[in-house]
């Protein structure tokens, strides 16, 4: 499989577009069995990039039982901030840098390519002090580059702060602020740009209102944008979501969460037609413009 591979801003990482999100195997119990088989059979395919974070349950375990013999293969980033089981506040600086070294044990790595702040506020960023972190952690080697995670005008200030080579944001069908907020000002800094939840959780495939409140603000706005597209076949749906947020412009790579062994593959399938048209994704940008609200701002 010829899996597309795209420049990560300025760190000279050419990454897969297609990239892998280790929640769901973390949170929804995946055995090492089906991890193997799910992350040996994508990097046999082309997957370079493999994102996880620190409160993820067992997901940096299961990564690192599973492909740390492959560490060559893939750029793994990691995320930092939530305590997690240590007996310290979030965000504490020396509970940050305990944190990494558990990650770099349970990845069973000496270093990661990025480790992101995982959604810290502006107030944090501007103190310093989780920044320092980080760049400490650069300078000892435990990561090749640093980043923040997270949305709205945080992202864009930790964007404009200068400390940072990665941004790892929100981008859907669903979810677009970033495409004007953030993203060109990430593009002219030469900052990697990954998004999460590029599908936007695929809130739409529930008729009825979900009982996971975490897709929930995705089900309803994807209701008032009643985008045409989504009545088509499931998986043709998906392919066309995930594409149009490849299709926008800055955007290096999507990862996508799954447990299931052969999900990865059939995404990177549905990528092969390539980004969407300009057509196309004019079309979904214009729909969004009239339909969107104040308040859908970006979720992380």
């Amino acid at each position: 499989m010829n899996v597309e591979k795209r420049k990560y801003g300025n760190t000279g990482m050419e990454v897969s577009v297609l990239g892998f999100g280790g929640a769901e195997i973390g949170f929804e119990g995946a055995t090492v069995q089906d991890v193997d088989k799910l992350l040996g059979s994508a990097l046999d395919a082309g997957l370079n990039v493999i994102d996880t974070a620190e409160c993820y349950a067992t997901s940096e375990e299961l990564i690192g039982k599973t492909v740390s013999h492959r560490r060559g293969d893939y750029y793994l980033f990691t995320k930092c901030g939530h305590a997690s089981g240590f007996d310290a506040p979030d965000w504490d600086p020396a509970m940050l840098e305990a944190s990494i070294d558990r990650s770099l044990k349970r990845l069973q790595t000496d270093y990661v390519d990025v480790i992101h702040l995982h959604s810290c506020s502006e107030e944090l960023l501007r103190k310093g002090d989780v920044i320092d972190v980080l760049r400490r952690a650069k300078e000892k080697g435990k990561t090749r580059f640093i980043g923040y995670s997270g949305d709205s005008k945080t992202a864009l200030y930790a964007i404009q702060c200068g400390a940072f080579d990665s941004l790892e944001t929100s981008i859907s069908i669903a979810d677009q602020e970033a495409i004007e907020l953030t993203i060109p000002e990430a593009q002219k800094r030469g900052i990697g740009v990954v998004v999460k939840r590029p599908i936007a959780n695929a809130a739409w495939k529930w008729e009825e209102r979900p009982t996971n409140d975490y897709v929930v603000p995705y089900w309803e706005r994807l209701r008032k944008l009643g985008y045409a597209f989504l009545n088509a076949d499931l998986q043709e749906a998906v392919g066309t979501a995930l594409r149009f947020t490849l299709s926008v412009p800055g955007v290096s790579t999507a990862i996508v969460g799954t447990k299931n062994p052969s999900r990865w593959l059939e995404n990177a399938r549905l990528l092969e037609r390539g980004p969407l048209t300009p057509e196309e994704y004019g079309e979904i940008r214009r729909i969004w413009q009239e339909v969107a609200e104040p308040d859908w701002t970006g979720r992380g």
